[in-house]
């Protein structure tokens, strides 16, 4: 981890403008295994220092990649450099950024606790070795170990300082088979989460159980078939209704987006959804533990607070930097990161999720007579009108209250606060995934997460 030498920084920051030092250690690992076969060994490691300066609604923004204190002092300058360059040569101004909601330092969450490459190795090793045995039948199968870590220390002139770390690692298997016709099908699952190596993988034998549920769903799949291409009342599952909670919705209450033109500026205090929908944006606790990526404090000091952006239905908030929030007239809640040291701050969101209602899953099923249970999403893309498409990767027909055939792979689309309104059962289970990246500009590790929900989709067919 990152040893903390910026607190004498401070002295150096000027007075009249707003000063946000940032320090930043990014670290990947990767194991790939095909077939038994390694086709992926890596380690790498990323660190430097940024600064932005502020003044006068102008920003000044400089990096380097260099951790020193002479590192530090030479990225002060030049931001601050930067901003007088700005100012002399435009006559606009921004937004002056208003006073921040306290300062205080945020103490460190948790360690990081790097894990030799051999010991990475072996454990994909058994998992494959594991997945030959059981399931002989498989016509291929891959084990990719993939561990990103963040380790960042954030010292700011009117805001909050900490040294925030955010450790996860991911195992993904993928398993393919093939259909009577020769037509290859696969299905696939991350384990693991937060944490570092060890927290998540000390013990691989309690995932077993979850192989099993990946290895039936290729089986099935092989025996699956088109969904008919319509209008049509499904039931979602958690990770789709997580997609569509960060691609369709979460992006659009993105107040930089919002500032771009976004559906969500004309529709503030206005329903876009159904009252069983309620959408937050949780910082770093959800009932009652950790989110998935926990977020205590953002790259401009901001200490992070949930963000609720809808509530019963109705739009009542954005995800704002510092500069939004003042000209939204709202509350910062800490949504301001950069993925590497050298990008600049943008508006993320951390762990986005509705939140659950009153049914179980199974009543959700039983309750629709011809229809479709999708699972699982491969990917997924919206616009800023938020109409979107999502790939289903898994899903089952339902037939009188009752799952049917598997689904082989199709896709969803509509418009996300026209289909939100659709919503007339929630589950009360919320699953969550912490796997994946965004890619708004920069990468950056989200939470994304939701229940099963029963809604009327436009479902692609053969």
């Amino acid at each position: 981890m990152l040893t903390d030498i910026f607190e004498k920084e401070k002295a150096l920051f000027e007075d009249g403008v707003q000063t946000v030092l940032r320090a930043q250690e990014n670290r990947t690992r990767v194991v790939g295994i095909l077939k038994g076969n390694i086709v992926a060994n890596s380690r790498s490691e990323s660190r430097g220092i940024s600064a932005r300066v502020g003044k006068d609604g102008l920003f000044g923004f400089a990096s380097i990649a260099e951790y020193s204190d002479e590192a530090a002092k030479k990225v002060l300058k030049a931001a601050a450099d930067n901003v007088k360059l700005l100012s002399r040569h435009t006559d606009s101004k921004g937004i002056v950024l208003p006073p921040s909601y306290g300062t205080g330092r945020i103490p460190t969450n948790c360690d990081i606790v790097d894990a030799e490459q051999k010991r990475i190795i072996d454990v994909c090793r058994k998992i494959d070795d594991y997945i030959a045995q059981k399931y002989p039948d498989l016509d291929s199968r891959s084990v990719y170990y993939s561990e990103d870590s963040q380790d960042r220390i954030v010292y700011s002139s009117d805001a909050y300082d900490g040294h925030l770390v955010t450790p996860r690692c991911y195992i993904y298997i993928n398993m393919s088979m093939k259909t009577k016709d020769g037509t290859p099908v696969e299905q696939f699952k991350p384990l693991g989460g937060f944490g570092s190596f060890e927290d998540n993988f000390s013990d691989i034998e309690q995932y077993y159980p979850e192989l099993e549920k990946l290895y039936k769903k290729v089986k099935d799949k092989t025996k699956g078939v088109y969904a008919q291409a319509g209008y049509k009342t499904v039931v979602l599952g958690g990770m789709m209704g997580g997609m569509l909670a960060h691609e369709a919705v979460g992006h659009t209450v993105e107040a930089d987006l919002v500032m771009g033109g976004s559906v969500a500026g004309p529709n503030l205090g206005k329903r876009v959804a159904s009252d069983l929908v309620t959408l937050v944006d949780f910082a770093h606790t959800y009932n009652g533990g950790l989110a998935p990526l926990p977020v205590y404090l953002d790259d401009e000091g901001t200490k992070a607070e949930d963000a609720v952006l809808i509530k019963d239905g109705i739009l009542t908030g954005y995800m704002n930097s510092r500069e939004t929030a003042e000209k939204y007239n709202m509350k910062p809640t800490g949504n301001a990161r950069g993925w590497a040291f050298n990008d600049e701050p943008l508006i993320r969101m951390r762990n986005t999720c509705i939140l659950p209602g009153k049914n179980t899953v199974e009543e959700l099923i039983e309750s629709v007579d011809d229809g479709y249970y999708l699972i699982d999403s491969g990917n997924g893309q919206a616009d800023l009108t938020g109409e979107f498409m999502f790939g289903v990767t898994c899903g089952y027909e339902i037939k009188n209250g009752k799952l049917g055939r598997a689904l082989l792979d199709t896709t969803v689309s509509g418009i996300a606060f026209d289909m939100l309104k659709t919503v007339d059962m929630v589950s009360n289970e919320v699953e969550w995934s912490s796997s994946g990246f965004c890619g708004k500009k920069q990468r950056m590790a989200v939470g994304m997460g939701g229940p099963h929900m029963r809604c009327k989709i436009m479902i692609g067919g053969r």
